[in-house]
């Protein structure tokens, strides 16, 4: 908030849901990243893997979690996605996701986004846990988003 204050407590310092009735419907989009950083042993036994493709085990996951950010983050707005897309790039050192989320609504899409590409990184873990014990998720953060009141932000 611009004054300081935090938007989701109350006068009395309680936790709240902001209230977004009073706000416009605008087109908002947000990309989110996280890399998960493993062995090249393990990333070169990728097409191999018995669990299935990780790849795409944690695309479909990062898609469900953005859909379903509301039942996660308890102060976050349900939100009527319109899209929401999950790219994950093998590296060198590990797997880059980008994730992005979009809707018109009277609030952002940042939560979903970051939802997703957490969600997609932790999975990419699960499947990737028994050919490599020290997989780090690394860097999960806002790379942009736009619409709303506050205007664009990029990373």
């Amino acid at each position: 908030m611009p004054d300081g204050t935090l938007s989701h407590y109350d006068a009395a310092g309680e936790a709240r849901m902001v209230d977004v009735s009073g706000k416009a419907e605008t087109k908002r989009v947000a990309k989110a990243h996280a890399f998960v950083r493993a062995s090249r042993a393990a990333l070169d036994k990728l097409p191999e893997n018995p669990k299935g493709n990780p790849l795409e085990v944690a695309r479909i996951a990062g898609v469900m979690a953005a859909k379903r950010t509301a039942e996660l983050i308890p102060l976050c707005h349900s939100l009527p996605l319109s899209h929401a897309d999950v790219a994950v790039t093998v590296e060198a050192d590990g797997i880059r996701i980008v994730t992005t989320a979009s809707t018109t609504a009277q609030t952002g899409v940042e939560m979903e986004a970051l939802t997703a590409a957490s969600v997609a990184a932790l999975t990419v873990y699960d499947m990737l846990k028994a050919l490599d014990k020290r997989i780090e998720i690394q860097d999960v953060y806002l790379l942009e988003k736009t619409g709303g009141k506050s205007g664009d932000f990029r990373r």
